[in-house]
Formats: structure tokens, C-alpha cells, sequence
């Protein structure tokens, strides 16, 4: 744990943050920065000389975390309490949200982190969190007043964060820097997870802009009305092929140097661990509006319109749809990865069925919907 700061405003903000304060408090305090010097680069070399433009105001050096249980218990209800209380102190959850997503839990066998069993994550909380003291972060947005959300818009129609009409989770579910991602969870589980902090999952299009950097209109990334190979086709034949950290490809930049256990052979729960990496490890796997890991650690639910009555921003689900990659892609590349690729209808349902999918590199990340 790194030593306490001597500036008493940096000392205020991490109390603040350790007892969830409201996040509006938190980011007046944010805006005014600190007095600490920009961290050195991954490869030591000294710092630019003044002519070089300074990063933008929406990313900053965060201060260090507050603490993260950190064990790795030996079955699942002790991992879930363990998750429990990080998202109370790191969120600030209610009393009543966090009842509502422990009943979310309740209701299924193996929704947690991994099999605790056979899990093995290449890298520790407190790993993540030494990597993220070293590195500028993009801080959240206060507009979505809500821990760790950022603004999604299109600025090349003009648009800026002040009117935009969406955030999105910085991080894959819990949406908490440095724990690990839930995994097993079906969509429809995944649907009322957000639903119980006072979101919702994200459009494929929604999940699409926020990594590539602009946020379409529903009507130009879907073609309503058609069946879904059809609609799927269309959109990856016109499709921008950019990841979330720029045009080349890359997978050593997100969280993608894990491997499968050894005898996962089939996606079972006895067999195959979710060997994830913290979220927000890796500083350089973000998209311009500073959303960590669309690449690499676990692929992600979304919500899929097929007409536009099923649009999350309405109120309606669609099908289930899952995109990014996940943390064996260094190793093996199983599918395209880039931001606006869809999958073509793998494993596909109703995003509210009973019986929806769920798998062992597979979690999700909750958008919010501004007046």
C-alpha cells in the first residue's frame, strides 16, 4: 500500500472515496487536481520537454485506491461476500441496491469471479493497483453521477460531454478499478444487475461508439426490420474496423495474456477457470472517452435490437449479443475483435430468456441513460 500523501486535500479525497461519498463531491474535488507530478513512462524515458501539449483535462493521475479486499476464498459464497463488500466500499452501493443484487446472486449456482477451484489469475489486485499508481487514468465523469461512468456522444457531429445523452461503466461489471469481472452470468441476470443500480445493459451500438470513439444514431447501425444474419451482415460489410486504442491491432496493450486451464476443453463450470485479469489494468487498453478493457479480459453481454422498439434507450430488450475478446487472445484469436464487429448470432436469444447464455470468459458492463 503506498504511503499516505502529505496534501491534506488529497487526504480528504481518498476518505471521501473510502466511505462512497457522492460522487459529485468527489469530482469537485478531482477538478481541482493535485500538486503531484506526472508519473514517468512504462519505459523510464524522460519527460517531454514544455512545447509538448499537456494530456486533455479528462485524463489525470488518480490517486491511490482505497482498499480492496483482497482473498481469494475457496468457494463460491465466500468469493460473493468478498465481491459484496468491495462494491459497498467502492461504490457506495445502498443498503437497497446491494439487497436487490444479492438476490440477483442468489438465484444462480455459479455467478461469481470464476470456479475458485481451478481460477487462476495471471495478476493480484494489489498488482493492478501499483500499475495504476504509475500511470494517468481517466477520471469519471460527474455528469453521470455515478462511480466510475463516463459521457458517450459523437463528436464528429458536433456533440460534446455536456450534451450527450448516455454513460457508460468504465469497467466490466462490478465496474470496480482493479477487482476482477463476474462471470457465468446470463444475460437476463446481467439485464437486472443494472437494472439494480439504476442502469441498464448496453446496445450493441452503444457498447460499439464507446470503444471506437463516436456514438452513432440507432438507425444508421441497424437495418430494423431485417432478420439478424441479415442486419449482422450488413453492419460488418460497411462496418469501421478501429479498436478502442487506435487502427493497428494489438493485443499485447489490453488484458489478453492469460491461458485456458488445462483440460478446458468444453465451457464447463468444473473445467474451466476465469483466469481474468483485474479490470483496468492494462492503461493503455481505453478508448478516447476512457473506457478500460473492450479488449481482452472477458467478452461482454449487450443488448441487441432487431426493430427499434427494442432499443435499451426505450425500454425494450431485443436478443442477446456478445462482443470484445477475451484474456487468451495473445495465444489464440478465436474471433475479430475490432469495435463495431458483430458476431454473427453465436449463441443467440432472448436477452430476457431464462435459459440464456452464460460462460466462463463471459461478463458484461451497464449504460445509463441521461435526461
Amino acid at each position: 500500500m503506498s504511503k499516505p500523501a502529505s496534501s491534506r486535500r488529497l487526504v480528504s479525497l481518498l476518505l471521501l472515496t473510502a466511505v462512497g461519498t457522492s460522487v459529485a463531491v468527489a469530482a469537485l474535488l478531482l477538478k481541482g487536481g493535485t500538486t503531484s507530478p506526472p508519473a514517468p513512462s512504462s519505459s523510464g524515458s524522460p519527460a517531454p520537454p514544455p512545447t509538448v501539449p499537456t494530456p486533455p483535462p479528462s485524463v489525470s493521475a488518480l490517486p491511490a485506491l482505497p482498499p480492496l479486499r483482497d482473498e481469494l476464498p475457496e468457494d463460491v459464497p465466500a468469493q460473493r461476500e468478498v465481491l459484496f463488500a468491495n462494491m459497498k466500499s467502492q461504490l457506495g452501493l445502498s443498503d437497497e441496491a446491494l439487497e436487490k443484487t444479492r438476490e440477483i446472486f442468489a438465484g444462480r449456482k455459479w455467478m461469481a469471479q470464476g470456479n475458485p477451484k481451478i481460477t487462476r489469475h495471471p495478476m493480484s489486485r494489489a498488482e493492478c493497483q501499483a500499475i495504476r499508481a504509475k500511470h494517468p487514468f481517466h477520471a469519471p465523469d460527474a455528469r453521470c453521477e455515478a462511480p466510475h461512468m463516463v459521457t458517450v456522444f459523437d463528436p464528429t457531429a458536433g456533440q460534446t460531454s455536456d450534451s450527450a445523452k448516455l454513460c457508460i461503466d468504465q469497467y466490466e461489471y462490478p465496474n470496480i478499478p482493479c477487482d476482477y469481472p463476474v462471470t457465468w452470468v446470463p444475460s437476463d441476470a446481467a439485464e437486472r444487475l443494472c437494472q439494480a443500480q439504476g442502469k441498464r445493459l448496453c446496445d450493441a451500438h452503444e457498447w460499439e461508439g464507446a470503444c471506437a470513439g463516436a456514438l452513432h444514431e440507432p438507425e444508421r447501425d441497424y437495418a430494423f426490420g431485417e432478420r439478424r444474419l441479415q442486419q449482422e451482415y450488413l453492419h460488418n460489410e460497411s462496418r469501421e474496423v478501429v479498436w478502442a486504442y487506435g487502427k493497428s491491432k494489438n493485443h499485447a496493450l489490453c488484458a489478453t495474456g492469460s491461458r485456458k486451464s488445462p483440460k478446458c476443453y468444453a465451457p464447463t463450470w468444473q473445467e474451466c477457470g476465469s483466469n481474468t485479469y483485474p479490470a483496468g489494468a492494462f492503461p493503455e487498453c481505453v478508448s478516447s472517452f476512457g473506457v478500460y478493457d473492450q479488449h481482452g479480459n472477458a467478452a461482454e453481454h449487450m443488448n441487441l435490437p432487431l426493430i427499434a422498439e427494442e432499443l435499451g434507450r426505450r425500454g425494450g430488450t431485443g436478443e442477446n449479443e456478445m462482443k470484445g475478446s477475451w484474456f487468451i487472445f495473445q495465444q489464440y484469436e478465436a474471433h475479430k475483435d475490432d469495435c463495431r464487429w458483430r458476431a454473427p448470432a453465436w449463441h443467440a436469444g432472448r436477452l430476457m430468456a431464462k435459459d440464456a447464455h452464460m460462460n466462463y470468459h463471459l461478463s458484461f458492463r451497464c449504460c445509463k441513460d441521461l435526461p
